[in-house]
């Protein structure tokens, strides 16, 4: 366990009873910076009571000073033994009541760009049952017809980390049964940076590369055009001269 109980009433405290930065609340905490300077305007957690991390032994008071001392020190959590093993979640993630109306958006999302995820991989992500997976899978969801694929990360559904880390772990998976990933597939993994970086224009396969000019008659060579400034080579209409002779002879 990396984070302190109650984070946000944590780090509500640290807030108002410290002049810790809020990039050291943050990292204690694990939340945003901009979280945190939220709860320091008031615009974030409002009501939400303080919670002592000193006094409910998470926190030493040497920590604080260390802090408020050294603005790039990093609080350390006090060692709980008791909380050990307590961050690994089995089955699916609880899910607030105002976004369980998205978890069938973030679904079609993941069928659709990670195939490669599993059904219980899904459900871990957005905290849903293995029967909605499928039947949104299978499209026979009541409301198919009516449901737009989301990511899940802007829903606000999981983490990029996490969601990285599950791909990262199908990947896996894959490979150590002899499936072979799609380009497509393989797109999906680079980072943003590089995603944006790629040509849009599709490249030459390296096996025919250096053969765009080449002629299937390795023989054949240019000729120059054909002169037809002159009428009569253009119709092949006999010569003047060649016309007088004929009538000579006749």
């Amino acid at each position: 366990m990396n984070k302190p109980l109650m984070a946000k009433a944590t780090a509500v405290w640290l807030v108002d009873n410290t002049t810790l930065s809020f990039r050291q609340i943050a990292d204690f905490c694990g939340m945003h910076e901009l979280e945190v300077q939220g709860i320091a305007d008031g615009d974030v957690a409002a009501g939400v009571k303080g919670f002592d991390p000193i006094a409910n032994n998470q926190l030493d008071p040497i920590e604080i000073e260390k802090g408020q001392a050294d603005p790039m020190y990093r609080l350390k959590l006090k060692f709980n033994a008791a909380a050990v093993g307590e961050e690994k979640r089995r089955g699916p993630r609880y899910t607030p009541l105002s976004k369980r109306q998205d978890r069938p958006a973030a679904i079609l999302w993941l069928v659709k760009f990670h195939p490669e995820l599993s059904d219980g991989q899904i459900g871990k992500l957005v905290g849903t049952t293995k029967p909605t997976i499928q039947s949104i899978r299978e499209r026979t969801h009541w409301n198919i017809n009516n449901i737009q694929p989301v990511d899940p990360v802007a829903l606000g559904l999981c983490r990029q980390s996490e969601l990285d880390a599950a791909v990262q772990q199908a990947v896996k998976k894959r490979a150590a049964e002899g499936v072979v990933m799609t380009d497509d597939e393989r797109r999906k993994l680079v980072s943003t940076e590089q995603s944006l970086g790629m040509s849009p224009e599709p490249k030459i396969p390296s096996s025919v590369a250096g053969f765009e000019n080449f002629s299937l008659d390795r023989n054949e060579e240019e000729k120059a055009p054909a002169d037809f400034s002159d009428a009569d080579s253009f119709f092949n209409l006999p010569n003047n001269d060649e016309t007088d002779d004929e009538e000579e002879d006749r």
